[in-house]
């Protein structure tokens, strides 16, 4: 597949999905758009898993030490950490307009069914996140073998073009910003039955630390562990009261595989981005703190309020 195309001149932002079913498709469709990249002298950021990794790396010979390499099973394990990543390389190698390539895989057979949430709100966010005049082309690689159709239905909402084997295509299924709106203002699944739950107010918002460290040791996670998520909780409270919250409900449950607490209030906010851009200087709001310790973070809000739900993964 030759990826260049008079008609498809790399000036603006590109965000494709790319749809493979084997090594052989996969090899043959990404490595020609790596070459041409490197060719063309474009900085290229590769974030795969370590086996797609091998697999870009054996196709590009001598040329894969001018790529930049990232494992997306360690960078997007918190789907939430990724487009921060990008925003660097960008920053970094997108200034004055110069063209940049990268792939990006955040989706692979076997994640959880909430981390699987979240990773196609982060596909639909890189449509809102990515200044449209930046020439970024992005290709996010969807394994058919292993994929469920919706998994692959979603796909087609949250990228305006679709690759395979037989060229491009338009998808028609694509809603840009509409679609980040429905999935932000979206329901969480409900908790199970058999929960703790707090209130807090401004008056006993201090509380909180205490009370959620002894219910998270006693959920299954260790004394430090315990300890690390009630200050995020702390801080995710008083970012309620911070944004003119009366009060708030903490909610915890034990889970298969997780310990799972929500915060909510009734005060809604309209950037589906909160949490996702590197903070200035010393200044981490309470959601880019969450996003750094817990194993996954779920923003969802509309104007009835906002809940922000944390995991912590036990095993």
């Amino acid at each position: 597949m030759s990826w260049s195309s008079p008609a498809r001149e790399h000036q603006s932002y590109r965000h494709e999905a790319f749809l493979w079913a084997d090594a052989d498709d996969f090899t043959a469709g990404l490595v020609p758009f790596l070459r041409e990249g490197l060719d063309a002298d474009e900085p290229v950021m590769v974030a795969v898993g370590p086996e797609h990794t091998r697999w870009l790396q054996e196709g590009l010979g001598e040329r894969a030490a001018e790529v930049t390499f990232v494992d997306m099973h360690q960078l997007g394990a918190n789907p939430a950490r990724i487009i921060p990543a990008w925003q660097r390389f960008l920053d970094e190698e997108a200034a004055g307009g110069r063209p940049v390539r990268g792939i990006g895989e955040p989706i692979w057979p076997g994640r959880r069914a909430e981390e699987l949430l979240e990773c196609q709100l982060h596909e639909a966010l890189l449509n809102v996140a990515v200044d449209p005049e930046v020439p970024f082309w992005l290709i996010c690689p969807y394994d058919t073998g292993g994929l469920g159709a919706d998994v692959l239905e979603e796909a087609f909402r949250s990228h305006p073009v679709l690759v395979d084997a037989g060229g491009w295509s338009g998808s028609a299924g694509y809603r840009g910003r509409d679609h980040v709106d429905s999935l932000f203002a979206g329901d969480l699944a409900a908790p199970p039955v058999q929960v703790r739950r707090a209130h807090f107010t401004t008056a006993d918002v201090g509380r909180l630390l205490t009370y959620t460290r002894l219910e998270f040791y006693v959920a299954g996670l260790s004394a430090a562990r315990a300890a690390e998520l009630a200050h995020v909780v702390e801080r995710l409270a008083a970012g309620s009261l911070h944004r003119g919250a009366g009060g708030g409900t903490v909610t915890i449950w034990a889970q298969p595989g997780a310990v799972v607490c929500e915060v909510a209030d009734d005060v809604g906010v309209d950037d589906p981005l909160l949490g996702r851009r590197a903070p200035c200087g010393e200044d981490h709001d309470a959601l880019w703190v969450a996003n750094q310790l817990c194993d996954l973070v779920q923003l969802r809000s509309t104007v009835r309020g906002t809940a922000v739900r944390v995991h912590a993964w036990t095993c």
